[in-house]
């Protein structure tokens, strides 16, 4: 016996619905257990209202935290999109040494992100590393990589860089083969060179492709953890302790598990604010992209 078809369209929707019950309650509990002072020494917490948020944003940790994920997000994601959309250029000429690297460029996302950063702290150490024992002909062997605030935080985005290129690099390169010819073979009969021509119609066509890798990116990068945290565990000092990982120190190391869930709730404030932005910028590039065409 068949389903009857003014039912079929709630039942289509049931696995939509059991999801997003499957996100909202986690979430809406989270945000509940931040109105109390849960952690282990307290068992039985109290009904403490705004109160973890109010240290929070009282604490400069927190702001330190801030600083350093909009540093490496902006400074990961700025760095993947030039490196990926010129890889996508180098690579959308047919030849059979762009077919051979476009199967190579796939291989760091093959790679899990905490792996590849335990790979790279060990070819990053100071005495063993093989990324010193290359440079050392050069003078510049013994560079203390990770042991440094600075060298910390330029490893860590170095890494996100190496597993996450690809990525934008693959988008891009699906978008050049997706524009329409004809503009380009116009183009060419005018006699227009190939800075102006990628000035004024491969770009504008091809930046919703980049936008749409930009917005995946820089959230990823706003709440990246396992990169960091195999790389450097949040250090030296506090040189790359970004919101995530602070929120699971406070949470898991040193069980304020109240105080820790309300960095996860402002992380995905923040988060959510930096997509509604991008998306709405992207609708706007879409238009004009159309346009262009």
């Amino acid at each position: 016996m068949g389903v009857r078809p003014a039912l079929r369209p709630y039942l289509l929707i049931v696995p939509a619905l059991l999801l997003t019950c499957g996100i909202l309650y986690p979430f809406g509990l989270g945000l509940y257990y931040t109105l109390f002072d849960f952690s282990a020494s307290r068992p039985r917490p109290d009904l403490v209202g705004f109160d973890n948020y109010r240290a929070m944003f009282g604490d400069g940790a927190f702001w330190d935290s801030a600083w350093v994920t909009v540093v490496y997000a902006v400074g990961a994601a700025a760095t993947e999109t030039v490196l990926g959309v010129s890889v996508a250029l180098l690579l959308h000429r047919s030849s059979w040494v762009g077919r051979v690297l476009e199967k190579i460029l796939i291989l760091p996302l093959m790679i899990a992100p905490v792996i590849a950063a335990i790979m790279w702290k060990l070819m990053l150490q100071p005495s063993v590393g093989v990324v010193n024992h290359l440079l050392r002909p050069f003078g510049l062997g013994g560079v203390q990589w990770t042991d440094t605030p600075a060298g910390a935080l330029l490893s860590s985005i170095a890494v996100d860089v190496w597993v996450y290129t690809p990525f934008v690099a693959i988008l891009a390169l699906a978008g050049l083969r997706s524009l329409p010819a004809s503009p380009f073979e116009a183009a060419a009969v005018d006699g227009a060179g190939w800075w102006y021509t990628f000035r004024r119609l491969t770009l504008p066509m091809l930046w919703p492709y980049v936008l749409v890798a930009v917005i995946f990116r820089f959230m990823d990068s706003l709440k990246v953890f396992d990169i960091i945290y195999a790389l450097t565990e949040g250090g030296p000092g506090d040189s790359t302790m970004v919101l995530q990982i602070r929120a699971y120190l406070e949470a898991i190391r040193f069980q304020r598990y109240s105080f820790g869930i309300s960095y996860t709730i402002v992380l995905w404030a923040v988060v959510y604010l930096a997509a509604m932005v991008l998306v709405r910028h992207l609708g706007r590039v879409q238009r004009k992209a159309a346009e262009a065409r």
